[in-house]
């Protein structure tokens, strides 16, 4: 069965690229850089349902996209997460946090509606991701 992103993920984000295993993409949010990495595997909902080299793989684009993210931004911290509560298809969160972002130090999670980007805005953030190294 084919990789198929989830109809949730594709209506909140933007694409930005495709790692050997995973979707990149960029949250819907402009209050934070907040990207998404999802394995590009059929019915994966948990970590544990990928086989030992695709955890391994997805482990190194979580690290070297947080990485990038943490360089882009300057941000104090890097808040990572798989929860999929609402969402089943596995899919990792790489949230840029610091103090003034709307929800610090608190959870990004549930504190309030998003605010969409501008096209153009997350246009540019999309091409520096891309371009950064």
């Amino acid at each position: 069965m084919p990789f198929t992103l989830h109809p949730r993920l594709a209506a909140d984000t933007a694409f930005i690229a495709d790692e050997p295993l995973s979707r990149v993409l960029l949250m819907n949010d402009m209050r934070y850089r907040w990207l998404i990495l999802v394995p590009r595997r059929a019915d994966v909902t948990e970590l544990h349902d990928l086989d030992a080299a695709d955890r391994a793989t997805l482990t190194e684009e979580i690290a070297a996209a947080a990485r990038k993210l943490k360089d882009l931004t300057g941000a104090a911290k890097i808040n990572i997460g798989a929860l999929g509560n609402l969402v089943p298809q596995l899919h990792v969160h790489i949230v840029a946090r610091g103090p003034g972002d709307p929800a610090w130090p608190g959870p990004v999670w549930g504190h309030s509606a998003a605010v969409p980007y501008a096209a153009a805005t997350r246009d540019a953030f999309l091409r520096e991701f891309v371009t950064a190294r």
